[in-house]
């Protein structure tokens, strides 16, 4: 145990309060902990394709509605816009009514607006079905790391939340990976309705195998309540931090993905959308780096791995600036590798830091995040009509340096507790 004095014996005494019984934890390598693990992955991996399957479409849907790039990103922009503000409706709801419930017609209820969409003939009809799906979605990203945070022992709870995480790197790869290649082969209809399928069996699997909560105490569901926890997290040094970060990390992630698929179409790469599809597969790096790193942070810390992660996706970014495929390959799995590692590390962090109210904090954290994928999504778009991909470099890559900021003030942010390694 860190013998380091607490900052204060008030706020240490809060921490213990609020940190169950060792025995009602789940322990790593115990039945309960490959069903929560398994459950959660495919919450994660539905979440992440249901939200992202549409990105590798956008071409496709620029030529098929007569849009720009920038309009055609909407199609994921209003998704993660409304998921971002029913995280905050969401998490407060799941502190009442519990965290499996919220989660499982989360999931259901997603699925369901997706197949919907892909019935859509309209423009403005796919956007407001893809709205109350991004809306749907709130229901499982915002509880979800709240559940392993009260449900998982505290030494494997940057394991167990990458993992989940590593569900998030599947989904969002399989998503864009299934329609990027159907694209080619069948309508954009077709490819949405599959991936409505897909999530519904993938909503059956959490339903059945997700144990139900030991550690949740219900909260009164009240304006009062609502407004005393969110006023609550931002009291702390470094929640407002870790929330800051979210929304720069998602932004740089989901610009490079939005308009990388427009790079490859177009000379001198002349790549087909199978082939651009396909590219999805650096996922592959984010499924290995979500655990990975994950469990590094268990060990050195979270404010010693955050900087070094960021500085990765730096170096990956500079590299998709120049011309060779292989380099803008290797840049991509650099960037992508290096993008899950600290979103890893940051959404483990929140539910660590977090006193009361977690369902509250990790909304705040997941709201900051999805917001930068909207904003920054979007934004990116004028960079790209402007000065094509080196505007993209330049936007995420000021982006990126704010963020390697924040993760430098968070190494300074005195630790909450005696017990809490951070």
């Amino acid at each position: 145990m860190n013998t380091a004095a607490a900052p204060a014996a008030s706020e240490s005494e809060m921490i213990e309060a609020a940190i169950p019984l060792g025995d009602t934890y789940i322990e790593k390598d115990t039945p309960a902990f490959i069903r929560t693990v398994l459950a959660l992955f495919s919450g994660g991996f539905a979440t992440f394709a249901l939200l992202y399957c549409v990105q590798p479409m956008m071409p496709v849907l620029s030529r098929e509605f007569s849009i720009n790039a920038a309009q055609s990103s909407l199609i994921l922009s209003v998704s993660t816009a409304m998921l971002a503000i029913g995280l905050l409706i969401t998490g407060p709801i799941s502190d009442r009514l519990g965290r499996k419930p919220v989660m499982v017609f989360a999931l259901f209820s997603a699925a369901f607006f997706t197949i919907a969409s892909a019935l859509m003939p309209t423009w403005e009809g796919v956007l407001v079905t893809r709205a109350l799906v991004g809306l749907s979605l709130s229901g499982l990203a915002a509880v979800g790391m709240t559940y392993l945070s009260e449900e998982i022992h505290p030494q494997h709870i940057g394991l167990a939340m990458g993992l989940y995480i590593g569900g998030n790197a599947i989904g969002g790869m399989s998503g864009r990976l299934i329609t990027g290649v159907l694209s080619d082969f069948v309508s954009w209809h077709t490819s949405l309705l599959i991936m409505g399928l897909i999530a519904l069996g993938a909503a059956g699997l959490f339903w059945k195998f997700l144990p139900p909560s030991r550690n949740f105490r219900p909260n009164p569901l009240n304006a009062r309540n609502l407004l005393e926890g969110f006023v609550l997290q931002f009291r702390d040094a470094g929640l407002p931090l870790l929330f800051l970060e979210g929304f720069l990390l998602m932004g740089a992630f989901v610009t490079l993905f939005n308009y990388i698929g427009y790079r490859l179409l177009a000379d001198p790469y002349n790549l087909s959308q199978a082939v651009v599809g396909l590219f999805s597969v650096v996922y592959l790096s984010g499924i290995y780096s979500s655990a990975k790193i994950g469990a590094l942070a268990d060990r050195l810390g979270r404010r010693n791995v955050l900087w070094a992660v960021i500085v990765l996706m730096l170096i990956g970014l500079a590299l998709t600036l120049f011309a060779p495929l292989a380099v803008v390959v290797i840049g991509v799995l650099m960037f992508t590798f290096g993008f899950f590692g600290a979103h890893s590390v940051a959404s483990s962090w929140i539910g660590r830091r977090a006193i009361k109210a977690k369902g509250q904090a990790s909304s705040l954290y997941l709201f900051s995040y999805y917001v930068g994928s909207s904003v920054a999504g979007t934004g990116g778009g004028v960079f790209w009509h402007y000065a094509g991909w080196n505007g993209i470099g330049v936007f995420i890559g000021l982006v990126l340096l704010a963020a390697l900021g924040v993760a430098l003030k968070l190494a300074k942010v005195q630790p909450l507790a005696v017990n809490v390694q951070v």
